[in-house]
């Protein structure tokens, strides 16, 4: 069974999580901190990211995009369950792009700074959360946010009309930002609906199991009828 170095609120190891999930895979989760610097871990992967995968025989496995095409090439999906990257060159490139959106802008622009402000300051006793920053992050979660309805609108899952890895990107981001309370729901317009459809499938309830100590998950994190 292959291990998986994760952080349950990194979104990165969250679409690893749900790739797993969705393809049937079990795999056996291992809690770290990257930003501690712990010495053991820096010597699997010097800059201090997650995921990190161990599947003997291969060697680690590190960082998000290794991880999916070591889960594409080696626990691809059997023939009764719908594979994640689409075989049709346009649709995969929609997917990569899509994918790529949330990973270079998305993340660095909303979740990363608050997983900074409410998580890792805390975790490291570093000070209080700074709220110009907060303010900023929300102020671009909104400008995504309208993006991503723009999408929804004509589309019923984010990169067609099928689920998608692309899918699995945003959401485990969306999730993060639903723990940290920071998602008015009331307001998601077409993003809630997708949200409460790709919440509900069964690769994604473990997620939702997921807490960090001292830092309570929202009301509406766990809730299905959100």
């Amino acid at each position: 069974m292959p291990q998986l170095l994760h952080h349950k609120l990194d979104p990165a190891s969250r679409l690893v999580r749900l790739m797993f999930a969705e393809y049937g895979i079990e795999v056996e989760l291992v809690d770290v901190a990257p930003w501690r610097r712990d010495p053991d871990f820096l010597e699997i992967n010097p800059a201090a990211t997650v995921p990190v995968m161990l599947d003997e025989p291969f060697p680690p496995v590190v960082g998000l995009l290794a991880s999916i095409a070591h889960i594409e090439a080696n626990f691809g999906p059997d023939a009764h369950i719908e594979a994640l990257l689409p075989e049709n060159g346009t649709q995969r490139n929609e997917v990569w792009r899509l994918i790529e959106w949330v990973i270079l802008k998305l993340g660095p622009e909303v979740t990363s700074y608050l997983l900074e402000e409410k998580l890792i300051k805390r975790d490291l006793r570093s000070g209080a959360p700074e709220p110009a920053t907060i303010r900023i992050a929300k102020a671009n979660l909104a400008e995504h946010l309208a993006y991503f309805n723009w999408i929804f609108a004509t589309r019923r899952w984010l990169a067609g009309d099928t689920l998608t890895l692309a899918d699995f990107a945003l959401a485990a981001h969306i999730s993060i930002l639903d723990y940290m309370g920071d998602i008015a729901w009331e307001k998601a317009g077409e993003l809630k609906d997708w949200y409460a459809r790709i919440k509900s499938r069964p690769a994604f309830r473990p997620l939702l199991t997921d807490r960090i100590v001292g830092m309570p998950a929202s009301s509406t994190y766990a809730d299905l009828d959100f």
